[in-house]
């Protein structure tokens, strides 16, 4: 049994009197990839908060376990829009952002932090951007390095909100791939948080679906099948397979190649 990481004891998450979801229940170990799904609006977001430790629970409990002696370092990867692109940094530059925790408010980073920095940028395989301005990288660009200023952090927990959101097709694949080689490569604990059910869907190895009043949780192959996704969403849902991934299906249909 690997070490737990993040625990939900019957937790209801809300906003002063307003509740968003309750009776959550669930444990994230080290080295899980957990995706966490749902429309606008359902709860994803906060409970993504009360992950990181921004909100409170409005009842239960939230435990972090201990890593070291100490509890566990979140690599935040926020989504690219919140990072004003008008400002102008280098990629460099905001990689080494994930170092100022480290720095102090006194300390100015060294040799050590920029060998750090040079890292983080080769594992996402974006060391030649180093020197680019971030406002001027491509969608895809952007997001590898947002994730090596996380990776600069030295994290437990890798954090990722909407890391495809507005990509086409080729960058969105190409930033899971990533993301699952991470995983597999240094097994960080991933969780990705994301409204795209069929891309998380063939990363992920656990998966938490997140709709208005409910939470499901499970392995892949446990929540996607035609029974519960036909139930949880109110109408036919099949899951099938093309060309090796899993495609969702409203109102169902056959003959797939």
């Amino acid at each position: 049994m690997q070490q737990p990481l993040i625990e939900f004891d019957n937790v209801a998450l809300g906003y002063g009197k307003r509740v968003i979801q309750q009776g959550i229940t669930f444990t994230i170990c080290q080295g899980e990839y957990l995706g966490l799904v749902g429309p606008n609006g359902a709860g994803k977001t906060t409970i993504l908060r009360a992950i990181l430790g921004t909100i409170s629970p409005l009842q239960g409990q939230i435990r972090l376990g201990s890593l070291r002696g100490s509890l566990p370092r979140f690599g935040y990867v926020p989504q690219r829009e919140t990072l004003d692109a008008v400002l102008p940094y280098s990629a460099e530059e905001v990689v080494m952002m994930g170092r100022y925790r480290s720095l102090g408010l006194i300390r100015r980073p060294g040799s050590g932090d920029q060998a750090i920095v040079g890292k983080s940028l080769d594992h996402v395989d974006a060391l030649n951007l180093r020197g680019f301005p971030f406002k001027d990288l491509s969608g895809g660009q952007k997001q590898r390095v947002l994730i090596a200023r996380a990776l600069a952090m030295h994290p437990d927990l890798l954090v990722l909100d909407e890391p495809t959101n507005g990509m086409d097709l080729s960058s969105r694949l190409a930033i899971l791939d990533l993301i699952s080689r991470l995983h597999r490569e240094t097994s960080l604990t991933v969780i990705m948080v994301s409204h795209l059910l069929d891309d998380v869907a063939n990363h992920v190895k656990r998966l938490a679906v997140v709709e208005p009043g409910l939470f499901q949780i499970g392995n892949v192959e446990e929540i996607l099948t035609d029974a519960n996704l036909s139930s949880m969403y109110g109408m036919p849902v099949e899951v099938t397979k093309v060309r090796g991934r899993t495609v969702i299906l409203s109102g169902g249909g056959k003959e797939h190649d």
